[in-house]
Order: structure tokens, then sequence, then C-alpha cells
């Protein structure tokens, strides 16, 4: 029988988690709820919702945002998936090659959007390439207004470079959790690279691809520096309206 210390022991470990949960999250979340229903006068209307559905911006950042949701967030985790076997396999300079692409994680998402606008810039890196090597003869006006197209794939392309390295991180560290003996196994049975993926490393690295998925799910709504820094006001998404509400209506 447990002595009453030993019953209290794990819930006296937890109590600076949620002191920490509590302070930094659910009363900044609960202070934002019951400001959104706040009228000026002091007491509670659903007014502030009505203006937020009738801006002009709110549904076209509702799309983008969704749109850089299902485009990058399956992209990151297939990516990392495939990083993460790859280096799991212990190739020579695999530690090398983890470390490299990390780097992006050291990265802010301002700095990594102002760093991808000098390639996809009018005379950016990657025009001033493709004149060089005769693939077009004027440059191409990646970030133009008018080339959602364009704005899209360079802000895919460097959400993906910033942020996949999470996910590799959380994938790795689920891999190194498998035991030896199941791929052991599986290779006694004569099991190709392809069937041990699919029926043992996949179910048993699920918790791992659980956590990733969620993670960079809540992530991508927070999306944008990367985009501010490409598209600008070009591109409005959820996360900048928040921002632009902000600074500039102040409620008002």
């Amino acid at each position: 029988m447990r002595t009453r210390t030993e019953r209290i022991l794990p819930f006296a470990l937890l109590l600076p988690t949620i002191a920490f949960l509590t302070l930094l999250i659910v009363i900044p979340m609960v202070q934002a709820l019951l400001l959104s229903v706040m009228a000026e006068s002091g007491g509670l209307t659903l007014d502030n919702f009505q203006r937020m559905l009738g801006d002009v911006n709110f549904s076209d950042a509702w799309r983008n945002t969704l749109l850089l949701l299902i485009l990058i967030v399956p992209l990151q985790i297939v990516l990392a998936l495939v990083m993460a076997l790859l280096i799991n396999s212990r190739f020579r300079g695999h530690g090398v090659f983890l470390y490299i692409y990390a780097i992006p994680l050291a990265i802010s998402d301002l700095a990594a959007g102002i760093l991808w606008l000098a390639v996809f810039t009018e005379r950016g890196y990657l025009n001033s390439t493709l004149q060089n090597a005769g693939v077009i003869d004027q440059p191409v006006l990646w970030l133009s207004f008018d080339n959602f197209a364009g704005i899209l794939s360079a802000i895919v392309i460097a959400e993906s470079w910033r942020a996949t390295a999470l996910v590799l991180v959380i994938l790795i560290a689920g891999l190194q959790l498998i035991p030896r003996d199941f791929f052991e196994a599986a290779d006694l049975f004569g099991a190709n690279r392809i069937r041990r993926t699919v029926h043992v490393v996949l179910p048993l690295l699920r918790p791992s691809l659980q956590s990733a998925l969620i993670i960079r799910t809540i992530f991508a709504f927070q999306t944008f520096a990367v985009v501010f820094a490409l598209a600008g006001r070009n591109m409005p998404v959820l996360a900048g309206e928040a921002y632009t509400w902000y600074a500039t209506n102040r409620n008002e």
C-alpha cells in the first residue's frame, strides 16, 4: 500500500508545469475570449465577430491559411519521414547531415522570409541563375500581386525549408525508440526495405507522427512572418490579419 507521500508526489511534480501553463496559456486565452465579446459600454456582444466576418480580407485570410496548411504540413511530414529514415539507416556522415539540416531551426521566421525574398525577388538569385543558364530572357515576377501561384509556391518552399527540421527531430527521436529487435525480426523473415517501413516502422512510429502532425498544424495557423516577408499584403493570412487589426484598426 502506498504512503500518503507517494500518492501526493506525482501531483506535486506536476504543479510547476500546471502553474506555467495556467499563467502563460490558460489565463491569456480566457482574457482574449472575454475581450472578444466585450462591448465599449462594458456589456457582452457579438458585434466584434460580425465585424470580423464582414471584413474584406477575412475570407481570403481563411482560404490562404487553409491552403498553406493543406500544402505545407503533408509535404513537411513526407520530407521529414524520408530524411529520418535515411539518417536512421546510419550511413556514413549521417550525424553531420542531421546537424546541417537542423540549421534552419536557429533562424527566425522573418529572417528566413527575407532570405528567400533574396531568391525570388525580380533581381534575385533564381532569376539570375535562370538567365545565365539561358532558360529565360527576362526576369520572372515570381512575387507579383497577380501571380498567386508564384507567391504560393515561394511561401511553400520557404516554409518547408524553415520548419521541416522540427518534424525531422521528432521523427528521429521516435525512430530511435523503436527496439532493434523488430528490424532484426523483419530481416529474418526476408522483408525488404519497403515492407519493413510499411509494416514495422510506420505502425511503431505512429505516436511520433501524430505529435508532429499536431504541432505542425498548430504552427501552420500561426504562419505570418514568412508570408509577410515574401508577399506583404498580397496574401493575407489569419495571423497577419490579427496583427493588422491590432496595429492599425485598434478595434475602433
